[in-house]
């Protein structure tokens, strides 16, 4: 089992940038899987895929190519989602995933983003 804790959340004004972090108990030299969720508001069941690193390959959601980057220090034990060029609509929970499985692992409990105008 693996503990995963996010920070780096934060209230941004439209148009700035946050950097959040997901850091392990453990080594995740060996995981194949990370990813970045969110939660929009009002909607704590739906998580909605952000962006994910497999087997050392990065991917995107449509919304947010081209703003956002995953990434991974595995001298750290931490994922990173760097968030730029932030909308009204990027506001969510956002939660990470890492694992050895391909379709994710564990789960952590989320740092809040708050875009305003």
């Amino acid at each position: 089992q693996v503990q995963l804790v996010e920070s780096g959340g934060g209230s941004v004004q439209a148009g700035g940038s946050l950097r959040l972090s997901c850091e392990a108990s453990r080594s995740i030299s060996s995981f194949v899987y990370m990813g970045w969720y969110r939660q929009p508001p009002g909607k704590p069941r739906e998580r909605e895929w952000v962006a994910s690193i497999r087997d050392d390959v990065n991917h995107y959601a449509d919304s947010v190519k081209g703003r956002f980057t995953i990434s991974r220090d595995s001298a750290k034990n931490t994922m990173y989602l760097q968030m730029t060029d932030l909308r009204l609509e990027d506001t969510a929970v956002y939660v990470c995933n890492m694992g050895w499985s391909h379709t994710g692992g564990s789960w952590g409990q989320g740092t809040q983003v708050t875009v305003s105008s």
